[in-house]
């Protein structure tokens, strides 16, 4: 184990969280696909060893992720910015609905489905952190510094909203968080998220899934006479949480993941707690919150601000995420279609979540470097400086 974890860097706490996490997907995406396997005449094998597959690649990028120094992920940023906005914009225009969405772009030649949103998350999280940091000498002034970063922001979580809007509301507290911890002022604040809210607002009033998600939001609260369809899925995943008791029925031993039409990613923390009981359900939340107390403690040490902003938005955004899967579950919030990050079965959302958690890994390998030279934490003041120093080493990227 020493000699496997000699050659993983960074944070050790993470790299267990993450294969804990992994091998607890690989049980319950197998536990809960009976039912999928027996409708499209597959075994249940198929299923497991194409999520295995998908959770070892992840692994694969994840290492390779934390690998690179993290400095260059702000280059990389506006690369994945230049192609988010056009790909978003195609998604919503040219691309088929499914389940009355337009998310996914097919992948030619491999044939596989790619949901944009996914890059999408990764690629706004970083280039904030990014013109953030590139900003703080000016951060106060709204033409130079202000107006280009909300710029950003507004665009990428309107386009997001339209086909996907529980996703673009994380992000925009993920987005919020992050002007926070970069020093926008508090009144700058207030303007966004009143400007934010008016445009969600309009999204769900004019957008073309506006009979969605006022129907869902509707249900939720109750409003109008019983419909039995559409609180199914609620009312089958709060069976599955009652009849789990303390303990659980075992792993392999769901009778809801039969009826629950998507057991093994947008409930897949109901089966959990119905095969692990309240134990395995408070067990897998005290990881995401063991994984957020981990990044605040890199976000703490870590001498440079653009990697103290990449580790806050990246672990808020993994963690949000898992809080409103779970939240979703417990009949907490109306039903979304947020997965459970690294545990709900997927593909691009597992490999975008991969390489998040690598460019975490990578802060946190550069804080162990430096600690190894005897440089340790640069003092607050000298951050805007260093980093501006940082930044300018990479011409070609930045």
């Amino acid at each position: 184990m020493e000699r496997v974890f000699k050659k993983l860097k960074g944070d050790k706490w993470i790299w267990i969280i993450v294969i804990l996490l992994s091998v607890w997907s690989i049980l319950a995406v197998y536990s809960s696909t009976g039912t999928l396997a027996y409708k499209e005449g597959h075994g249940t094998e198929t299923y497991l060893i194409k999520h295995f597959t998908i959770i070892f690649a992840g692994l694969v990028l994840m290492y390779f992720s934390h690998l690179l120094d993290y400095r260059y992920y702000a280059g990389i940023s506006k690369i994945l910015m230049i192609i988010t906005i056009p790909l978003l914009l195609y998604t919503l225009l040219f691309t088929n609905s499914v389940n009355d969405a337009n998310r996914w772009v097919t992948i030619p030649v491999i044939n596989q489905t790619f949901q944009t949103s996914d890059m999408a998350k990764l690629a706004l999280i970083t280039f904030l952190a990014r013109m953030l940091t590139r900003k703080q000498e000016n951060i106060k002034d709204v033409k130079s510094a202000f107006v280009p970063i909300m710029g950003s922001v507004c665009v990428v979580i309107i386009l997001i909203a339209i086909a996907n809007m529980s996703t673009a509301i994380m992000l925009f507290a993920v987005s919020i968080l992050l002007l926070l911890i970069g020093r926008i002022s508090v009144k700058q604040i207030a303007y966004v998220s009143i400007a934010g809210v008016f445009l969600l607002t309009l999204v769900v009033l004019l957008g073309p899934r506006r009979q969605t998600y006022i129907s869902r939001v509707e249900t939720f609260m109750g409003k109008g006479e019983p419909d039995p369809d559409k609180e199914f899925q609620a009312t089958q995943a709060k069976i599955a949480i009652a009849t789990g008791g303390l303990f659980g029925k075992g792993p392999g031993n769901s009778t809801q993941r039969n009826l629950l039409p998507h057991p093994y990613s947008d409930f897949i923390f109901a089966i959990i707690i119905e095969e692990y009981g309240a134990v395995g359900g408070v067990v897998l939340a005290a990881m995401y919150l063991i994984l957020m107390f981990r990044c605040i403690r890199i976000v703490t040490q870590s001498p440079k601000a653009f990697g103290a902003l990449l580790a806050a938005g990246l672990g808020f955004s993994l963690t949000i995420q898992a809080f409103g899967n779970m939240a979703v579950a417990v009949g907490l919030g109306p039903v979304t279609g947020v997965p459970l990050p690294l545990v709900s079965m997927g593909g691009t959302s597992i490999l975008f979540t991969s390489v998040a958690f690598g460019i975490i890994l990578s802060v946190s390998r550069n804080i162990e470097e430096l600690k190894q030279k005897g440089q340790g934490k640069l003092p607050n003041d000298d951050r805007k400086v260093k980093d501006k120093v940082i930044v300018g080493e990479i011409p070609a990227m930045a």
